[in-house]
C-alpha cells in the first residue's frame, strides 16, 4: 500500500511492538514503538503523543542550578521539607499568580508534580479507614490512575463531557454524597481536553467537597496556559482560577515542567491548605508516625519516597519563581508560543475532514493550547491512532485517559517544529484523500 511512511515498516514494527491494539499502548508504549519505526525508516514523525516541553528553560534557572553545583551543593542532602527561599517564592508565587495567601511552610517541593501526586494518594486516601480511595473527574492524566493501582487503592471516574456547568452538581454529588472517597481528582487547565473549569463549576467543586469531607487534589501543572485569559502581570487580576478559593479542602500541584520547561530536572512543589494540614487524622497512624496530615505528609511520605528534592535543582527553580514573582520574567508570554502552535495544526486537521472532540468550556470554545482532541468521522480512536502511523502521524488514545469519547485521539503541539507545517499538511492531506 502506498503510504507516506513504508507499510511494510510499519506493519512490522507495530507486530513487533507486542501491543495487541495500539490504542491501549501507553504513552512511553507508543513513543518507544514511533521511535523504532523512524529508525528503521529514517522518517521523521509529526510527534504528538507525549506531552513534552518544546522551548529552552530560562537561562536564570540554569545560571543559578550551576552556581549551586559549583559552590558544593551536590555533596550534600537537601532539606526533606526544602530549601527556605524556594519555599518563599513558591508562597509569593501562589499569591501573586492564585491570588491565595499561604505561608511557605505550607509549600513543598516534590521531585516532579508526579512525586506530589503520588504521596498525596499514599496520604489523602489512609485519612479515613471507612473511604475507599479517589474519583476522577476525567479525562485525566493516565499515570495518576496507575499510581492508584500501584499503591492497591480503589478509584472511580467519570467523563465530564456532557457535565459542564449546572449539570456538574448533580453528577458529582452522585458519587461523594455515597461517602466512598477520600480524595477528588482533575487537572486544570485538562490534560487531555484542555478544557478549563470555569469559576461556576470551581465552585461546585469546593463547595461539594466541603459538604462531604472529600480533598481536591487539584493539579496545575499547565499553571496560566488557558492563553484566553493573562494572568502574567504579578499580583494582578486576572488570576488562575483555583478551587481554593471556594473550599478549605485542596491541595495544589504545580510543576516547573510546563510553565516553565524544566522538565528535566523533576521538580515540582504539593501547596497545601493550611486547615488541613494541621487538622489531625487518626487513622492515618496505621501507616505514619503522626495523626497531623501535613507532618505525616512530610515524614511519612515524602521521606521515603525520595529523602527530598535535587538540591541544585531547588536553586535553579527558586531562581525562576523569583524572577516572575518579581516581573522580570514573563513565563506566561513564553510559554504562549504553544497557543499560536495550536491554532495553525487545529485549522490544518480541520481543512482535511478531522474534527474537535473536547471543543468548548461550556459557552465558550476551548484555548489553543497545549493539547488538542482530534476524530476522524466513521473511524474508532483505535483504527485512528494506528492507521495515523502509517501517515507519519502519531498522537495517543483519549480511552486510557478515562474519556468516554472513544473516537478521540490526543495531539501534544510541543514537539512540532513551524518546519514541519508543510509535512503535516501534506500527510493530513494524503490521509483525507484515502478516507474520506
Amino acid at each position: 500500500m502506498n503510504t507516506p511512511i513504508d507499510y511494510s515498516i510499519v506493519s512490522e514494527k507495530i507486530k513487533e511492538s507486542g501491543l495487541e491494539n495500539i490504542g491501549d499502548a501507553s504513552i512511553r508504549e507508543l513513543v518507544k514503538l514511533v521511535s523504532q519505526i523512524e529508525e528503521k525508516t529514517g522518517d521523521k514523525y509529526i510527534r504528538m503523543e507525549m506531552g513534552v516541553p518544546g522551548l529552552p528553560p530560562p537561562e536564570v534557572g540554569i545560571e543559578a542550578e550551576i552556581k549551586a553545583l559549583r559552590s558544593g551543593v551536590a555533596s550534600k542532602y537537601a532539606n526533606l521539607e526544602g530549601l527556605p527561599q524556594l519555599k518563599t517564592e513558591i508562597s509569593r508565587f501562589v499569591k501573586l499568580f492564585l491570588d491565595i495567601e499561604v505561608e511557605s511552610k505550607y509549600c513543598l517541593p516534590t521531585v516532579g508534580a508526579m512525586q506530589g501526586a503520588m504521596a498525596l494518594f499514599m496520604l489523602l486516601n489512609r485519612t479515613n479507614k471507612n473511604k475507599e480511595g479517589s474519583l476522577f473527574i476525567d479525562p485525566g492524566f493516565p499515570v495518576q490512575k496507575q499510581q492508584c493501582r500501584v499503591l492497591g487503592h480503589t478509584y472511580e471516574t467519570f467523563d465530564v463531557y456532557n457535565f459542564r456547568g449546572d449539570k456538574l452538581q448533580d453528577k458529582l454529588e452522585s458519587y461523594l454524597k455515597t461517602g466512598r472517597f477520600a480524595s477528588l481528582v482533575y487537572s486544570n487547565p485538562n490534560n487531555p481536553s484542555w478544557i478549563c473549569f470555569t469559576e461556576k463549576e470551581l465552585q461546585i467543586i469546593g463547595e461539594l467537597a466541603t459538604k462531604y469531607d472529600v480533598i481536591v487534589i487539584e493539579d496545575l501543572a499547565y499553571f496560566g496556559m488557558d492563553f484566553r485569559k493573562d494572568i502574567s502581570v504579578p499580583g494582578e487580576a486576572p488570576f488562575q482560577p483555583t478551587v481554593a478559593k471556594y473550599t478549605d479542602n485542596w491541595t495544589l500541584l504545580i510543576s516547573a515542567s510546563k510553565a516553565f520547561s524544566y522538565a528535566g530536572q523533576r521538580i515540582g512543589t504539593v501547596v497545601v491548605s493550611p486547615k488541613i494540614f494541621h487538622r489531625k487524622y487518626p487513622d492515618l497512624k496505621r501507616y505514619y508516625p503522626n495523626e497531623e496530615l501535613g507532618y505525616s505528609f512530610i515524614y511519612g511520605a515524602l521521606y521515603p519516597l525520595s529523602a527530598g528534592v535535587s538540591h541544585s535543582t531547588q536553586y535553579g527553580w527558586t531562581a525562576m519563581l523569583k524572577a516572575a514573582n518579581d516581573g522580570e520574567y514573563n513565563f506566561v508570554k513564553n510559554v504562549s508560543e504553544y497557543g499560536k502552535k495550536a491554532k495553525v495544526m487545529k485549522k490544518m486537521f480541520l481543512d482535511n475532514g478531522f474534527k474537535f472532540v473536547y471543543d468548548k468550556d461550556e459557552d465558550e470554545p476551548i484555548a489553543d493550547g497545549f493539547y488538542f482532541t482530534f476524530s476522524y468521522p466513521g473511524m474508532t480512536g483505535d483504527e485512528l491512532i494506528e492507521k495515523l502511523l502509517y501517515y507519519g502521524i502519531s498522537a495517543i488514545s483519549l480511552k486510557i485517559t478515562g474519556s468516554e469519547r472513544l473516537e478521540g485521539l490526543r495531539a501534544c503541539v510541543s514537539q512540532i517544529q513551524p518546519s514541519q507545517y508543510e509535512a503535516l499538511e501534506y500527510r493530513l492531506k494524503e490521509f483525507n484523500k484515502k478516507h474520506q
